[in-house]
Parts: structure tokens; sequence; C-alpha cells
């Protein structure tokens, strides 16, 4: 199953279930928003989110007074944007938007099924794509991997608190679902784009949840050998523009 959607790149990685605020104030994604508001009432207002993976989010600035292209802040040397950006994303359903006195909106979205980019189209304000929705599979093994992700999930937490010199005020209830635990895990760990897109692409939530235990395992034992001082490289948190 296809569907056409408007593509919001971001340097950040969106998973099925979990929020994301989103502060618009390019006028590409400006024209986005008008154009999602202008739609029917009883259509659900959506687009798919990308990660980049060569160039950023906000156009460069120059001296001209043109509005941003589709393209622009995106490595395209080729002129190809499928280059540019990861192909496996999320579509994005716009829970709320707030527009503000200058034009600009803060939306929240909610993550919801994870597509493949076929095609895309620059002629317009913003990029726009045949967006191929993936089916979700469970895998074998699931449920049993699930709970050693949970435990290795809670000792990460620990370990990542000392070196935040944080604490934490009690266990936090974790789903029971290996799905919905596996994208959870993959939104709520400090790691970089490329792996937490990695973690998106997982065929299945049982590749997800094995993948998840390993880095979970390599990044508090890491964690272990820093000293209770903020690591800025580690600890760093993504942060979106746009």
């Amino acid at each position: 199953m296809t569907e056409r959607l408007p593509i919001f790149p971001l340097n950040a990685v969106l998973y099925p279930g979990l929020v994301l605020p989103l502060h618009v104030f390019e006028e590409r994604y400006r024209r986005l928003v008008a154009d999602l508001l202008a739609g029917p009432e009883d259509q659900p207002r959506r687009f798919g989110v990308l990660a980049i993976k060569d160039g950023r989010e906000v156009a460069p600035v120059t001296e001209s007074d043109e509005p941003a292209g589709p393209l622009d802040g995106l490595g395209t040397a080729t002129g190809d944007p499928l280059e540019a950006l990861h192909h496996i994303g999320c579509v994005a359903d716009v829970a709320s938007i707030t527009p503000q006195q200058d034009g600009r909106y803060e939306l929240l979205i909610t993550g919801t099924t994870r597509f493949r980019l076929r095609e895309v189209e620059t002629g317009g304000p913003y990029l726009t794509g045949r967006c191929e929705l993936i089916e979700e599979e469970q895998g074998t093994g699931a449920g049993a991997l699930a709970g050693g992700v949970e435990r290795a999930f809670r000792a990460y937490q620990k370990r990542l608190a000392g070196a935040r010199q944080a604490s934490l005020t009690g266990d936090q209830e974790l789903p029971d679902d290996p799905q919905v635990l596996s994208y959870l895990v993959a939104a709520a760990s400090v790691l970089e784009v490329p792996v937490k897109q990695q973690l998106l692409a997982c065929p299945d939530t049982t590749t997800r949840l094995s993948t998840e235990l390993e880095l979970l395992r390599r990044e508090t034992a890491l964690l272990a050998w820093l000293p209770s001082v903020p690591a800025v490289e580690l600890t760093r948190q993504a942060f979106s523009p746009n």
C-alpha cells in the first residue's frame, strides 16, 4: 500500500507511538502546515518524517529574499534528494496545531506507521513523496527478548543518570508489548541519528530488540568508565529547530 505524503526532513528519528513537538518557522514548512489546515476537517492531517542523511533541517541564510526551496539545506550535490535522506521514515499524525501571531506554528505530532520512500517530488514549495507503508512484523522470540531489554534498559538509565549527575525517581513502568517497548527504548536511548535510524529500519521487532540489547550493554559498559560529570558528547539530546 502506498500513499503520497508531504515530507518533513529532520535531524532526528520519529518512531511509531512516540510524540514529538515541532516548532515550524521556515516558509516552506509553514506552507506545508497551511495546506494541511486547508484540507477537509474529516481527513487526517499527516506527513512523512524522514531523517536527514546528508545536510541540515534549516536552509542556509542567503542575501536573496526568495524563500527556501524544497532542497535547500540538504546535501544534494547530485541533485537527487533520495541521496540526502534515509529511505525508511515514519508517518506523523498531527495531534494539534497552534498558530502563532508571527505566522509560525507549534505542532504536536505522533508517529504512527513506518514507510519506505519510493519516489520524491521537488516541484512544490516542500518535498512530497510516494511512500510505501510498512507492515509491522513481530519475528520469532520477541517476547523472550523483551525481558532482557527491559532489564538492560533500566541498568542503562541508572548509569546515564549518574553521568548526567541526575537522579531517577523510582522505576518507570515500561510497556509489556514487545513492539511498543522496542520503539520506546529506541526513542529514549541517547544514540546518534544513524544508530536510531538503524533501529527504525529493523525488519521486525525481534531484530530491533536484539540490536537494542547489544547496544544497551555496550553503552552501559561505556558509561561505567565515565566520571560522574556530565559527558557532553554522550548526553546531548537531539534538537529540532523546526
